[in-house]
């Protein structure tokens, strides 16, 4: 079963760590492979609630495969997935 969704409707859920149970951050961008599927996510991260200003080298990268399960509201990663 194929789900499509939107990069928007992604930005809209609440990126959750299952390991430590933190939020990490919020989606900004996404980098999509030639065959068109997502790689990985560019977060945004986010400190007691509060964005953190940073250059591009410090911007949080989740692969794909580290996603554990998309809900209506959050995105589970698990950082230390393995394949």
């Amino acid at each position: 079963m194929v789900i499509i969704l939107r990069l928007s409707e992604l930005q809209n859920k609440e990126i959750i760590d299952i390991s430590t149970g933190k939020r990490v951050g919020n989606i900004i961008d996404a980098s999509i492979n030639n065959d068109g599927t997502i790689e990985r996510l560019i977060l945004e991260e986010r400190r007691n609630g509060k964005k953190i200003l940073r250059g591009i080298k410090d911007e949080i990268t989740i692969y794909w495969d580290k996603i554990v399960k998309i809900g209506d509201d959050t995105i589970l990663i698990n950082p230390n997935r393995k394949n």
